[in-house]
């Protein structure tokens, strides 16, 4: 995508350095663009569980290329597939609720098995990775073509007036490799000529969407306003919103969708005022086993003090501030789950289908 007038990506391999991963540490958004080097796989950890990278498909291309890493730095005195091994439960424990971490990690796993000696399995662990980034980067690209159509059809009926969309959370670029999730028929619409304006959710307690969302969205040139997350549901009752669109950490089968806290409440404002509402994923964010609902997700709680913090720039510098007492109890879930009720449907790589099992196994046969 474009920032300060040039293309980028969120994660690339070093051109000149084989055991070299560049990300951008996403902690610095939006006061400093900031890469930061990845050479082993506990620095991998560390980006993935701190969250320097985030969102569901770049959580699984990042773990991919650690897995390289780690066989890029294999110790001679250790045995190579109990460390492999290892080192993918490790990667997997990093972040449990995005089901794209251990899909990631499986896919290099399974490259490499057949693989007889550390410099090719180093090899495979490569390709793998690369193949993976780059068929992230297409179904994201697939994704927006899919979706596009959606935001054509609203502007047609509104007689060119802007298409208001409202999203949660950062599904963006910054999410994924380019395009985005629910991103990608956004750009793709503005690129097009079609209006479009984006009320962006800021997303406590970490505001992904206030620092996130809003920068990339700017860097690129589409319209859009920043909300306080509990303006959406007024939004709509206002008749200010025409479109819903939200990424996913983890589907289910069933067609329910775990994304970022919060996303359930919108879900619930937009059937209750008959706003559609989307849900944009690749199929890696997918579970295909049998996690159906709430009660069989793990949901990830996150450190309380991103509750009693909040974070922002002063005199040039990124400081934390305290917003409550230290010592008032904190619970922060980081994802909540919407029932596939209330999901208007499901945009994914291969077309848009309703969030059911039948219609989602219909999508992608062969995960029968």
């Amino acid at each position: 995508m474009i920032v300060e007038g040039k293309q980028l990506q969120s994660i690339w391999l070093d051109d000149e350095d084989k055991g070299l991963v560049r990300i951008i540490d996403q902690r610095y958004l939006p006061f400093q663009l900031v890469t930061e080097e990845l050479r082993t796989p506990e620095e991998t950890y560390r980006a993935i569980q701190e969250m320097h990278v985030r969102g569901a498909p770049l959580i699984g291309v990042t773990a991919a290329l650690g897995m390289y890493l780690a066989l890029m730095n294999i110790p001679y005195d250790i045995i190579p597939n109990t460390y492999i091994r290892q080192t993918a439960n490790y990667l997997k424990s990093a972040r449990p609720t995005a089901v794209n971490l251990g899909y990631a990690v499986d896919l290099v796993q399974d490259a490499i098995s057949s693989a007889r000696s550390i410099k090719e399995k180093t090899t495979k662990a490569l390709e793998e990775a690369k193949k993976l980034m780059n068929s992230e980067t297409e179904n994201c690209r697939n994704i927006g073509l899919n979706g596009l159509p959606l935001i054509r059809q609203i502007s047609e009926a509104k007689k060119g007036e802007p298409v208001n969309i409202l999203t949660h959370c950062n599904a963006g670029w910054l999410a994924c490799v380019d395009y985005g999730t629910a991103t990608a028929p956004i750009y793709m619409a503005h690129d097009q000529g079609i209006k479009v304006h984006v009320w962006i959710d800021e997303t406590r307690p970490r505001n992904q969407g206030a620092k996130l969302t809003a920068w990339e969205l700017a860097q690129h040139g589409v319209p859009c306003t920043l909300i306080t997350d509990n303006a959406g549901g007024h939004l709509m009752q206002q008749g200010m919103v025409d479109i819903v669109l939200v990424g996913s950490d983890r589907t289910s089968i069933s067609g329910d969708v775990t994304n970022k806290i919060g996303t359930y409440l919108k879900a619930l404002a937009a059937k209750d005022n008959k706003v559609p509402f989307y849900a944009a994923l690749p199929s890696s964010s997918i579970d295909w086993g049998s996690a159906r609902g709430s009660k069989d997700i793990v949901i990830e709680e996150r450190d309380k003090n991103e509750v009693r913090y909040t974070e922002g720039l002063h005199n040039g510098k990124i400081k934390k501030i305290l917003i409550t007492g230290e010592n008032i109890p904190v619970s922060n879930p980081g994802f909540d789950v919407t029932p596939s009720g209330l999901v208007t449907g499901l945009i994914t790589e291969r077309g848009i289908c309703k969030a059911s099992e039948k219609d989602i196994k219909h999508l992608f046969p062969e995960k029968t």
